[in-house]
């Protein structure tokens, strides 16, 4: 499952549809962010197939990172 547009929570029970939703999220989260140019991608796992992703201050623009909690 997929929800809103600068913080998207992916949600997936197999690894296939994780990939297919996490390069989707990525994509769509780029769009956004060549608008301001001064965020990068954050992407967090919560737990196995619980991921979310978000515009973040935290990361450089044009980069993505990944944390686990």
């Amino acid at each position: 499952m997929i929800t809103t547009t600068d913080s998207i929570e992916i949600q997936v029970e197999n690894r296939h549809i994780l990939d297919e939703r996490l390069n989707a999220a990525v994509l769509g989260l780029q769009q956004i962010a060549m608008a301001t140019g001064t965020q990068g991608i954050l992407i967090t796992r919560h737990k196995p197939g619980h991921y979310t992703a978000e515009l973040s201050d935290l990361v450089p623009y044009g980069m993505t990172r990944e944390i686990i909690h």
